[in-house]
């Protein structure tokens, strides 16, 4: 939502400031890293200004581990599916609807063949930590009770 605000020219400087923030190593860099965007983008107040209403959403990032961070951040399905399909249809004008329908139905095949595999990077390393918080939560509640 931030980018809107943030004149084209400028996207790429902006969105790299952004991963710094939420692709720190622990919350203490991530804050550093917020101060130092806070301060490089203060030309586009209302940008970062939607940063510092959500931030407490990014910081709860930061409650799992790095491998479960990037699973969570990383762009969903029909984002990756649309920004796809954006990229094959920005080349140029079609003839006729089927000739747009046949490039998006030969890209989504692409895409299938490519997902198909439903490989995740280190996944037994997020299971074991997600595993992990399971078993604190359920100590912590008992603990309560």
């Amino acid at each position: 939502n931030s980018i809107k605000y943030v004149p084209s020219k400028d996207y790429k400087a902006f969105t790299s400031s952004l991963r710094k923030v939420y692709g720190a190593t622990s919350l203490k860099a991530c804050h550093t890293a917020f101060e130092a965007f806070k301060q490089q983008w203060s030309q586009y107040p209302v940008a970062v200004d939607v940063w510092k209403r959500n931030f407490t959403h990014v910081e709860q990032l930061f409650d799992y581990g790095s491998n479960i961070r990037k699973i969570i951040y990383t762009t969903n399905a029909v984002e990756s599916i649309h920004s796809s399909y954006r990229k094959v249809t920005k080349k140029g004008a079609f003839p006729n609807e089927n000739a747009l329908l046949k490039l998006l139905f030969i890209r989504t095949k692409e895409l299938q063949k490519k997902w198909s595999t439903g490989y995740i990077p280190n996944w037994s390393m997020v299971m074991n930590q997600l595993l992990l918080y399971d078993q604190i939560k359920d100590r912590v509640i008992k603990y309560l009770e």
